[in-house]
């Protein structure tokens, strides 16, 4: 296999842009704004750029390339720490129980609170890999690569870390979510939120939506029925965050409803299990891993075979020669799934 993760440079842009206008809407990370896309590759190589085990306000962007082409064909991002430039929002869903005696009944009502909750946990997201390459594992790779760079370099992150899933998105580009609830106080379409929620932040939510709690029993069917919900695209990512240790504990997306999967980044199963290595040797090897090398821009990770040997690992040389590593380099690997 040809591709590798690796740190992402201003030169990416053009690709990131393209992908971008393929995520059909809703993917607040990657919108198909040059500007803004721009702004994320600056503030990344910024963070890459400084090299010490403070805890600050971080982004890095990484990419999936295809090292026999060049082509970037992936990406991902890292936020080191959620809510420092601005509050980071959440739907808490909640159930109210009252009772009344008169009645002789109990009735259980679930409802929505706006919530920081989430406030200072690390994130990953902005996943996307191009649709032409959607076989191979190749989702995975991308996907546990963040964790072995977070492992890396774990003074950067957070011990909390959380995942927003992409809601249900209809066949127009709508929210049934945001038609049912927030687009009623904002005077916009989802579409127009979302792109502006991507450029400018959230901060307009703070200063429009309603700080009360919503009883869902208000919403409208359709609007009920995606609380909590992946987009379909969205489901397999959910499994693989679940494998990861990832779970739902009831926070939602303001804008579409989706799913935001927390975990404890010390639990966060690729971390967890991931060891380092002194390479032995360069020779293929019966044992299919994820391995990582480098730190910082120089990070990149790979699929590889590799071989337990006195002293260290063997790993095939097309792996070694994507991650640039000789005998006597170390590396971290974690089996693959």
């Amino acid at each position: 296999m040809s591709f590798r993760m690796r740190a992402a440079r201003g030169k990416d842009l053009q690709a990131l842009y393209e992908m971008a206008k393929l995520t059909g809407g809703g993917f607040t990370n990657l919108p198909a704004d040059r500007a803004s896309l721009a702004a994320k590759l600056a503030r990344s190589e910024a963070a890459l750029g400084r090299d010490d085990a403070s805890l600050g306000d971080d982004l890095f962007v990484m990419v999936l390339e295809n090292t026999n082409t060049g082509e970037v064909r992936g990406t991902c991002q890292l936020f080191s720490q959620v809510g420092r430039k601005w509050p980071f929002y959440s739907y808490r869903i909640g159930t109210l129980t009252q009772h009344s005696q008169e009645l002789d009944r109990t009735f259980r009502a679930d409802m929505l609170s706006l919530s920081t909750d989430l406030e200072g946990c690390s994130e990953v997201g902005g996943l996307f890999l191009h649709p032409g390459e959607r076989a191979g594992g190749l989702g995975l790779l991308i996907a546990r690569s963040r964790y072995l760079f977070m492992r890396a370099h774990r003074a950067r992150f957070a011990d909390r870390t959380l995942a927003e899933l992409r809601g249900v998105i209809d066949e127009a580009g709508g929210s049934p979510f945001w038609d049912g609830l927030a687009g009623k106080f904002f005077g916009m379409n989802f579409q127009q939120a979302d792109a502006f929620n991507a450029i400018h932040g959230n901060q307009f939510i703070a200063d429009l939506m309603p700080k009360h709690p919503i009883y869902t029993a208000m919403l409208p069917e359709n609007a009920r029925a995606v609380i909590g919900a992946p987009h379909p695209s969205g489901r397999a990512a959910m499994r693989m965050l679940e494998n990861e240790g990832f779970r739902f504990e009831n926070y939602i997306d303001i804008f579409d409803g989706g799913p935001t999967m927390t975990v404890e980044t010390d639990r966060i199963r690729s971390l967890a299990d991931a060891r380092d290595d002194t390479i032995v040797a360069i020779a293929d090897g019966e044992t299919k891993a994820l391995v990582a090398t480098g730190r910082l821009a120089e990070f990149t990770a790979c699929y590889a075979q590799i071989d337990e040997r006195e002293g260290g690992i063997a790993i095939d040389a097309g792996a070694a020669r994507r991650l640039g590593v000789k005998v006597g380099d170390n590396v971290s690997h974690v089996p693959r799934w």
